[in-house]
């Protein structure tokens, strides 16, 4: 893939803003800030481009729009740049029109996906894995939102890209009522973990109707403990927002606009009646997950969407006193994925192993932080634990940064050189 002058100008301009006031970073700057486009974008004989991960050769929908975004406000600027990331609009398009439930795709039709124990109601050779994630359909949207108001390159507006929204809408809405009208349903037989497939026959544990839609997996590709994944939600309600404008902008088709906001309202409205719980330590909080039948799951993980995530995915400002709550809940050991060690503190994951926290986890936290003294102290503890790798890593441990996982992670370098951006 040849690569964009662009990005390799911003790159260098980034190393240089960075040595000037963080010296310690950069030599992370530019090769974060280009990991994604170097070694994970591709181009195939079709002429259409696809996203790999980094490590695992597939592309996830909610992954290759996170890799990519440090590179949209850049679009009309190379035109290089702007056809790659119109090619993967087009990607998009065909992946959700094809499977709405599934978050990983094929480059082509291949025999099999990450494993052949898979079983669903659905399968194709372009699928990976099927793993039904909300944030997965939400991804699409955002991205294409960004790049639209970056070029104003309506040709994206295909009808193919309405039946992609319209398919968003549909899904959303019969994952509202998730027992009785979905067809969904997943089972990874001799799964390593109970995480990695979904309980009561493949159609998860049962959820009351709350106005959010239901949720198989989370961001980390683990199953949800109760269906109501409340980031996952709050990521839909501004996604659909963001569908309305894009269909405002590209068709007019007032019908399929409103069908975007009033589901968006609804799910909203969920989120804030059965989504909050009164802690007895930090007040009014948001849950990570909640069934509607009033079991909470209380805890955050550093994959986004994530409870620290919230002002990054625009549903709420940093300054939202409910938010500000729940942010001291997720950094602190009420959280049972937040780790503090000799080396760093931090949000980790039940995807990883103990006491492994994750540099996402710190540049969310940087990018949502009102505290410059935070950010500083976050910004320090990610030069001292990259592992003299100058990336960044998935996990790694709290008393000894050289244990880590995912050497080659696209999405948490780019992020970083995302949140770098604004910091110098």
């Amino acid at each position: 893939m040849k690569m964009p002058k662009i990005l390799v100008e911003k790159a260098q301009e980034l190393e240089r803003r960075t040595a000037a006031k963080y010296p310690a970073l950069a030599p992370l700057a530019k090769q974060c800030f280009l990991n994604t486009m170097e070694t994970t974008v591709t181009q195939l004989p079709d002429g259409s481009c696809f996203v790999i991960t980094g490590d695992i050769p597939a592309m996830w929908l909610r992954d290759s729009a996170a890799q990519l975004k440090p590179y949209l406000p850049y679009a009309n600027e190379d035109m290089d740049l702007k056809s790659i990331l119109h090619s993967v609009i087009e990607k998009y398009t065909f992946y959700v029109n094809l499977d709405p439930y599934s978050n990983a795709f094929n480059s082509e039709v291949l025999a099999k996906g990450y494993s052949e124990n898979d079983r669903s109601d659905f399968q194709s050779g372009w699928i990976w894995e099927r793993k039904y994630e909300v944030d997965s359909l939400c991804a699409p949207l955002y991205f294409s939102h960004e790049y639209y108001f970056v070029t104003k390159d309506a040709s994206i507006f295909t009808e193919e890209f309405r039946l992609m929204i319209e398919k968003i809408v549909t899904t959303f809405r019969t994952e509202q009522r998730h027992g009785e009208r979905s067809p969904y349903w997943f089972v990874r037989e001799n799964a390593w973990a109970p995480s990695d497939t979904l309980p009561m026959n493949g159609k998860g544990r049962p959820v009351n109707f709350t106005g959010m839609t239901w949720s198989g997996f989370r961001p980390s590709d683990d199953s949800c403990k109760f269906g109501y994944l409340i980031p996952s939600n709050m990521m839909a309600v501004v996604a659909l927002k963001k569908a309305a404008e894009l269909v405002d902008a590209g068709y007019q088709d007032q019908a399929l606009k409103e069908a975007c906001l009033s589901l968006a309202s609804e799910i909203e409205d969920g989120i804030e009646a059965y989504g909050t719980v009164l802690h007895p330590k930090f007040g009014k909080i948001y849950a990570y997950e909640t069934d509607g039948f009033g079991n909470y799951n209380l805890m955050d993980d550093a994959n986004s969407p994530s409870l620290l995530a919230i002002p990054y995915l625009g549903y709420r400002s940093a300054e939202d006193p409910v938010y500000q709550n729940t942010r001291r809940f997720v950094l602190s050991e009420e959280n049972p994925y937040y780790y503090s060690g000799k080396a760093a503190k931090g949000v980790g994951s039940p995807h990883t192993p103990p006491r492994y926290i994750w540099h996402i986890g710190l540049c969310m936290q940087i990018l949502t932080s009102l505290d410059q003294k935070e950010k500083e102290e976050c910004l320090d503890m990610i030069a001292r634990t990259h592992a003299g790798t100058n990336f960044m890593h998935e996990g790694f441990h709290v008393d000894d940064p050289s244990k880590f996982t995912r050497p080659w992670f696209a999405w948490a370098n780019t992020l970083f050189a995302q949140m770098l951006s604004g910091e110098v």
